[in-house]
Parts: structure tokens; sequence; C-alpha cells
């Protein structure tokens, strides 16, 4: 009777000892993420004061009256749009661009057979390996030869197909089941008609998670436009807030107003699709 009773007495210690881990990390995590958020309030904070209330009510986190004129004067700016807007058309075509041909390329590793697959795949996933940083060179004089340099293509061009993207397509792409592909065939249905109306639809939150990432990454792309464009009515926002830093000086509430406005689209999006964002990183990677 002694031993039955034993694990019963065991299991309170226990679980007590699992929930003061849990509460433990949840402090932490709380901690971290407010360590990193702690920059983007004072960001916004200051964007909503006069310039020369940002160091001397630095800690004053609501201001006592909103100060708007900051945002005012970015777009009345004669730049500050035209980079906005470079960076939302540059965004607006690579996505669905990139979302078409790679998830294209995914189905065909993962469903189709064809002699060198596994191969040329390996070959896709080396590239991975190559930091963007060590091909500039290479590539300002492959743009220079076909007449990229200072346009928005030398930023769009390279931008539309992603290995790493196609890796996570097609992990996802492998866990639909094969019996759905199978019945298509059995109607008379073809590959293009089974990627379209079956594969797709079934890995939205894969697909999801790329536009997600593709938008933040073109979105924040600063060392491309900045090598590749030379144009200041060309250059995309991230680019162009340097510039801006630059030419307003110790304005610092202004350029507070211009990032916190260029961060926006970001925070839009990702609250709109963090639901299928977690769920395409969670499942993407469980069939190889």
């Amino acid at each position: 009777m002694g031993a039955l009773l034993m694990p019963s007495r065991m299991a309170g210690p226990r679980r007590r000892r699992e929930v003061a881990v849990q509460a433990a990390l949840s402090v932490l995590v709380f901690a971290a993420g407010l360590f990193m958020i702690t920059p983007f309030v004072f960001m916004l904070s200051a964007a909503f004061k006069p310039n020369g209330l940002v160091f001397v009510e630095p800690l004053r986190i609501v201001p006592k009256n909103l100060f708007l004129d900051n945002f005012r004067r970015i777009f009345v700016d004669p730049l500050y749009p035209v980079w906005y807007w470079n960076s939302i058309r540059v965004t607006l075509i690579t996505m669905p661009v990139r979302a078409f041909l790679v998830s294209l390329a995914a189905y065909a590793f993962a469903r189709l057979r064809f002699r060198g697959r596994n191969a040329l795949f390996l070959l896709f996933m080396a590239t991975m390996m190559i930091t963007p940083e060590a091909t500039i060179v290479p590539r300002y004089l492959m743009y220079k030869g076909m007449g990229l340099i200072d346009t928005q293509w030398a930023i769009i061009v390279p931008a539309v197909f992603d290995v790493f993207f196609l890796f996570m397509l097609r992990q996802f792409f492998a866990t639909v089941p094969r019996e759905l592909s199978e019945a298509a065939f059995i109607d008379g249905y073809g590959h293009f008609f089974i990627y379209y109306r079956i594969v797709l639809p079934l890995s939205k939150p894969a697909l999801v998670t790329m536009v997600l990432f593709t938008f933040i990454w073109i979105w924040n792309d600063y060392v491309n436009p900045f090598v590749f464009i030379n144009s200041m009515r060309k250059q995309m926002i991230t680019t162009g807030l340097q510039f801006f830093q630059a030419r307003e000086g110790a304005n610092y509430a202004l350029q507070m107003a211009g990032a916190t406005f260029a961060v926006i689209p970001t925070v839009i999006l990702f609250t709109f699709t963090q639901r299928y964002f977690v769920q395409g990183i969670a499942t993407s990677g469980i069939k190889g």
C-alpha cells in the first residue's frame, strides 16, 4: 500500500517544480520582450515631442501635449514620400512574383520525379552558405552589364527567388497527403491543377510566412539600395532615412517621426498574419 502511495506523494512536489520553472521562464521571456520593445517605445515617444524636449524629458513616455508637426514635416518633405512610395512599389512587385516562382519550384521538388532532382536541390541549398555581402562586387558588375544599376529592378530581379523559402515550402508541400493528388490524377487533372487548387490552399500558413518575411526583408533592405541605386529619388525608405538623418542633423524628433512611420507597415502586416506565421514555422519542417 505504501508503494502505491509513493508516486502520488512525489507527484505534488514535481508538479510544483514544473509550475515554478514555467513561471520563471514566463517572467524571463516577458523581461526579454520588454527589453526589446523599449527602444521602439522611446522612438514613438520622441516622435510626438518637440525636438527640445527629447532629451529634456526622456523618461516621459506619454508627452503632456502630442506634437504632430513632426509627422506633417516629413510628408511635406520633397523626398520622404517618394522614398516611402518606392519601398511600397518594390515590395508589392516582389511579393507576388516570388510567391509564384518559389511555390512552383517547391512543388516540383516536392512532388515531381525527374533526373538530377536531389543534386539540383542540394546545389540550391549550397548557395545558402554564401553570404550576400561576398557577392556584392560580382553582382554590381553583372547588374551594370545588364543595365540595372540605378534602377529599382536591381532590387526586384534578384529578390524574386529565394532558396530559404524554396526549402521551407518544399518541406510544407511534402506534408500534403499524396492521396489528394492521386485522386485528382484519377479524375484527369494535371500537376498545375493540383498545385493551384489543392496544394496552395492547404499551404496558406507557409505562404503567408513567406509573404511576411519577404515584405520585412525587402522593406528593411539597406545594403542593396545603397550600393545599386544612386539617384536620391529612386531610393527606398531605409537608405533614405540615413540621408534624411544626415540632412536634418540634430533634429532627433523629426528623425524619430520618420522612423516611426517607416515601421508602421511591418507592424500592421505582422499583426494580421501572426497566427499563420506561427503555424507556418511550426509545421514547415515536419516531413523531409
